[in-house]
């Protein structure tokens, strides 16, 4: 049992460089049906004004979103809890993005070590497997 926990502890620290990265490790063909859960309320849309994926503004454009300070996007108007957790050098990656959207609120609580902690996020994908999908089609959506 001792070396079942030091392989999977191995396994996961060998991992978390390539997820950290933006590395998708989901599906981004699932990624892309569970993601229109998601166009609700948000869109990915190019800098150049090329619509990957229409959807609604009531959230931030989620194009270019791998390694994106949290709470950044130029003309959005976020919750203070995001910013200011985004001010402290928190970027997206898989691992960020796959927590947040099991429950935003409670991300936020627990990273900025603050219960008053908010977010203006109220969807959640509990669903590991689906966040990761969805993370991995984010990250294709308009690549080269």
């Amino acid at each position: 049992m001792k070396l079942f926990s030091i392989l999977t502890l191995g396994l996961g620290l060998a991992a978390a460089p390539l997820l950290a990265d933006g590395h998708a490790s989901g599906d981004a063909e699932a990624g892309a049906k569970v993601f229109n859960k998601c166009k609700a309320c948000h869109m990915i849309m190019g800098d150049d004004g090329t619509e990957y994926v229409k959807g609604n503004k009531t959230g931030p454009n989620l194009f270019g979103l791998n390694e994106r300070q949290l709470g950044s996007v130029e003309g959005f108007k976020y919750g203070k809890s995001i910013v200011e957790l985004g001010e402290t050098g928190v970027v997206w990656n898989e691992v960020e993005f796959v927590e947040y959207v099991a429950d935003p609120r409670k991300y936020l609580q627990a990273k900025l070590d603050n219960k008053k902690a908010r977010s203006k996020m109220s969807f959640k994908l509990r669903k590991e497997e689906d966040a990761a999908n969805v993370w991995a089609f984010i990250v294709s959506a308009g690549a080269e």
